[in-house]
């Protein structure tokens, strides 16, 4: 049966999302909507207006209007959310990249997406114009947000700008950004999210937290992922609040922005919080201003949630979501007191759910695991040119199949326990990657760790650990990981193979990157 949100519904009223974001700051008009966390540059929400409009008008006079895409690829800076509105106010789409990405990657997105320019920094030049050259697209649809190149056009430029933005054409239900995802799946696909989605996301979210102009939020995870997007960017002109933006992680850096900013919300991936609770800088910096950290995008273990929680004294909470979701679908709220730390709290509100037997297609009561189906005014319209994966992801009710197993308690409370794809099967019985990973977070000399499973000798798949070890773990040996494991695990989880590496591969949000893993073990073999 469905389980529905236990919280009211929210009305999401039919507008866009920059009509709904830039609809009157009044007496905030002249406070700091973002900081550069490096600098201490900062814009106020009646100039990030002016340049929102300024921009608009620019594009419509380069020919950009209704449903052309303009591809993003920066770094976090307080020009990515001009620009990125700024796109929107011109009745355009976004698409945003991984500013990780390769050429080979950046031009595939170009391509898939339709994009028409591409906005990117300096740093990222010779990327982006390799990019735009296999794209087919010319040297002038590059516009750099830092500076003057010769031979590129700049966000200065755009600025200069005399003319009106446009009428406003684009509506409720028209496709807001494209950002990119692997889905359950394959290939990055692009995740059609209209300005309704975004919007009723941003309704949702409100419910769970307490969030007031008196708020800073600081901004490390990257605004062109949505977690980035919606939970960092969108939410701070939500609520009219300061964001504090990081180009990149660091983590002495993140500690001096934290605590000079007077930082008091933070959002994380469950490696920043490794660093939280065990590494000596953070003792270095007086960071008593934080009073709430919400990690995402990766389940957090909770006895490592709890020991970030007792070291900083701040409530640390979990939520859970996915791109075609807009982000977020599931979260603790800011008043959580004796919530379970290893669920992914309440659906939001609008939100229904149903766990479903993967094997089966029966649908499971509380307790039991199934994979996590979703419907509301946040799931995606689909894959942008990818009927097949959108049929596979989304079922004629509107559900939409997350590829995640869950488990939900009488109460209504979630907890992620795995991905239907990545369960490793040892004699019949499953073993989730996930739980063997937080449980090797907890040892003392282990920085790090991601599981797959492997074949053994006899062909039979066993769990296989990376591990990254602490500096001061270097006589930590495979034996130790797996009696440490062994003791505290079923005897059909226990890891069966251990290897040290320096560093775990993970995306820009911070999920492991298990296929970048599995190739390395074919590689070796």
């Amino acid at each position: 049966m469905p389980v529905r949100s236990h919280y009211p519904d929210v009305e999401v009223p039919d507008v866009s999302l920059f009509d709904f974001l830039f609809r009157n700051f009044g007496e905030r008009a002249d406070a700091a909507a973002l900081v550069d966390g490096g600098s201490g540059a900062t814009v106020t929400f009646s100039e990030l207006e002016r340049m929102v409009r300024k921009i608009a008008a620019a594009l419509a006079e380069r020919g950009i209007g209704a449903g052309d895409v303009v591809g993003m690829f920066a770094p976090n800076t307080p020009l990515y959310p001009a620009v990125f509105h700024g796109v929107l106010r011109a009745n355009a789409i976004v698409t945003s990249a991984n500013s990780l990405y390769t050429p080979g990657e950046l031009t595939h997105q170009l391509i898939d997406s339709g994009a028409k320019l591409l906005f990117t920094v300096s740093p990222f030049l010779d990327r982006a114009a390799a990019a735009v050259a296999q794209a087919g697209l010319p040297p002038e649809s590059i516009i750099l947000l830092d500076g003057q190149v010769d031979g590129y056009t700049s966000l200065g430029d755009l600025l200069a700008s005399e003319a009106e933005p446009p009428a406003q054409t684009v509506g409720a239900e028209d496709t807001a950004v494209l950002p990119y995802s692997s889905g359950t799946t394959g290939r990055a696909k692009g995740v059609i999210l209209t300005h309704r989605n975004l919007v009723a996301n941003l309704l949702q979210i409100e419910r769970m937290g307490k969030v007031s102009p008196q708020t800073r939020i600081l901004a490390v995870l990257p605004f062109f992922h949505i977690y980035g997007m919606t939970v960092m960017m969108n939410q701070g002109l939500h609520k009219q609040c300061t964001v504090v933006t990081m180009a990149k992680f660091d983590l002495s850096e993140f500690l001096r922005v934290i605590a000079e900013y007077r930082v008091n919300r933070v959002y994380i991936a469950p490696p920043v919080a490794v660093a939280l609770a065990k590494h000596p800088m953070v003792d270095d910096y007086d960071l008593s201003c934080i009073d709430i950290i919400i990690s995402g995008a990766a389940p957090l273990d909770a006895e490592l949630g709890h020991a970030v929680a007792v070291r900083l004294g701040c409530t640390v909470l979990q939520g859970y979501g996915m791109t075609e979701l807009s982000p977020v679908s599931h979260a603790m709220p800011d008043d959580s007191t004796d919530m379970d730390l290893n669920s992914s709290g309440f659906a939001l509100p609008n939100i229904e759910c149903k766990l479903v037997d993967p094997d089966t297609g029966r649908e499971v009561g509380p307790g039991e695991r199934g994979e996590l189906w979703v419907k509301g005014p946040n799931v995606m319209s689909g894959y942008l040119n990818n009927p097949e994966a959108t049929a596979i992801t989304l079922d004629d009710e509107g559900y939409l199949h997350t590829g995640d197993v869950a488990t939900v308690t009488e109460e209504g409370v979630f907890s992620i326990v795995d991905r239907v794809k990545e369960l490793i099967k040892y004699k019949g019985y499953q073993v989730p990657p996930a739980e063997l990973e937080a449980l090797l977070l907890t040892h003392d000399k282990i920085a790090d760790a991601a599981v797959i499973g492997v074949r053994d000798a006899e062909g039979e798949e066993v769990p296989k650990a990376f591990v990254v070890r602490q500096a001061s773990g270097a006589d930590l040996t495979a034996e130790d990981v797996m009696t440490f494991v062994a003791e505290r695990i079923a005897p059909h989880k226990k890891v069966r193979v251990v290897e040290f590496i320096d560093e775990i591969p993970k995306s820009a949000s911070g999920k492991i990157l298990r296929k970048d893993l599995r190739a390395r073990e074919a590689q070796a073999r």
